[in-house]
C-alpha cells in the first residue's frame, strides 16, 4: 500500500493531482472469489464408464470387410473302429470329418456431439475429453449387445441393437444340461445360432458354490490351464457368493494380490472379472460364464472409425458424427460354459 501512494504523491507533484486506488491495492490481500486473480479453468473430464469387460481376454482381430464368415473343422481323421496299423480306410471317424460354416454383417455403432463452437476454446481439454469418453461410450453400447442382444427379431427396446445389433451371448440356445453344438452351417443370419454347454442352478437356493463346481465340470479339461480361462460375473452374482452362509459359514474365495485380474478373488484358480452387462441372477437368466475366452468368443473390429465434423448444423454449433463397427461371435462352442436359473 505504501508503494500504491508513493506512487500518488509522485504524480501529484508533476501533474497537481492524483488519485489513488486504495480499495484495489487492499483487495490483492485478501481472499475469496472474485478478489485477487481471475477464474482458473481447471481441465475437463468425464465420469468414468465401464469399459468393455469382455475384452479382457476374448479373441480380437481387425478387417476392412462388411461381412466376416467364420469356419470350423469338425469331426475326426482316423478310424474310430480301429485307428491302428497301415489299412486306410477313409470316412470311418465317426464322426467324420466335415466343416460348418456361419456369417455374419459388420454392424454399425453412431452418435453425435453437438459443441458449442465457443466452448472449444473456453473448456479446457475439452477435445480430448470428448474423444476419451466417446471411445468408452461406445465400449459400454458394444458390451450390453454382446451379452444380452438378440439379432434375430425387433425389439420395442433397441438400445441393445435387436436386429442392427450383435449376436449377444444370451441369444444363443440351450436350456440346463444342454451340450455344446454347433449351429446350422450357412451364410444365413440364421446360421450359426450355436447351443452352448449349459448348467442349471435353482434361483430360489441362491448360487452355490456347488454350482460353481458343476460349471467347472462342465468345461471341457483341455481349456483348464489356458491362458485366459476365466470367470465372468454378474456383480449380484459375485456379491450373492460372498454372501451366502453354507452350514453357517460363508465360502472362502481367495484374494487375489493386486497385479491378478479381477475384484479380489479368484475361484478354482480362475480370476473372476466382473460383468456388469450379462444378467443378473434370475429364473432364465446367465449370470455367470466360465470360457477359455480368447476361443471361445471372437471380436471383430473393422480396421476404420470414422470421425466427421459437421459445420454449423446449429447457430453457433459445431456437430461431431461418430461411427465404430464391429462383430462379435462364439467361435469355439466347446470352449465355455454358462451358468442358468431355474
Amino acid at each position: 500500500m505504501k508503494h500504491v501512494i508513493l506512487e500518488g504523491l509522485k504524480k501529484a507533484l508533476h501533474e497537481g493531482k492524483s488519485t489513488v486506488n486504495l480499495a484495489e491495492a487492499s483487495s490483492l490481500t485478501g481472499s475469496g472469489s472474485g478478489v485477487g486473480g481471475r477464474v482458473f479453468n481447471e481441465n475437463v473430464f468425464a465420469s468414468l464408464r465401464y469399459w468393455n469387460p469382455f475384452r479382457v481376454y476374448a479373441n480380437q482381430t481387425l478387417t476392412a470387410d462388411s461381412d466376416i464368415q467364420f469356419t470350423v473343422k469338425t469331426g475326426n481323421a482316423a478310424n474310430s473302429t480301429n485307428p491302428w496299423g497301415y489299412t486306410v480306410n477313409a470316412n470311418s471317424g465317426s464322426p467324420n470329418i466335415a466343416t460348418s460354416i456361419w456369417q455374419l454383417p459388420m454392424r454399425v455403432i453412431s452418435a453425435q456431439m453437438p459443441i458449442r463452437a465457443a466452448a472449444i476454446d473456453d473448456i479446457n481439454g475439452l477435445d480430448a475429453a470428448l474423444v476419451e469418453d466417446l471411445a468408452m461410450e461406445f465400449s459400454q453400447i458394444e458390451a450390453a449387445s454382446m451379452a444380452i442382444n438378440s439379432d434375430q427379431a425387433g425389439s420395442t427396446t433397441t438400445s441393445t441393437g435387436a436386429t442392427n445389433g450383435l449376436r449377444g451371448l444370451k441369444m444363443y440356445l440351450g436350456t440346463a444340461g444342454s451340450s455344446a453344438a454347433y449351429g446350422t452351417s450357412g451364410t444365413a443370419i440364421t446360421a450359426g445360432i450355436h447351443t452352448l454347454n449349459t448348467v442349471g442352478y435353482s434361483h430360489s437356493g441362491g448360487i452355490e458354490w456347488e454350482s460353481l463346481v458343476d460349471v467347472a465340470s462342465a468345461l471341457p479339461g483341455q481349456f483348464w490351464r489356458m491362458p485366459g480361462t476365466a470367470w465372468m460375473m454378474h456383480p449380484t452374482a459375485i456379491a450373492t457368493l460372498r454372501e451366502y452362509a453354507h452350514g453357517g459359514n460363508s465360502y472362502a474365495l481367495v484374494e487375489t494380490g493386486e497385479k491378478d485380474e479381477g475384484p479380489g478373488v479368484n475361484i478354482m484358480g480362475w480370476p473372476v472379472i466382473a460383468n456388469p452387462y450379462l444378467d443378473a441372477p434370475a429364473i432364465g437368466a446367465s449370470p455367470i460364464y466360465l470360457a477359455n475366452w480368447p476361443r471361445f468368443m471372437w471380436i471383430v473390429d473393422h480396421s476404420e472409425m470414422t470421425l466427421q465434423r459437421m459445420e454449423q448444423t446449429q447457430p453457433g454449433t459445431i456437430t461431431i458424427y461418430a461411427e465404430k463397427r464391429m462383430v462379435s461371435t462364439v467361435r469355439d462352442v466347446t470352449a465355455g460354459v454358462r451358468l442358468i436359473g431355474t
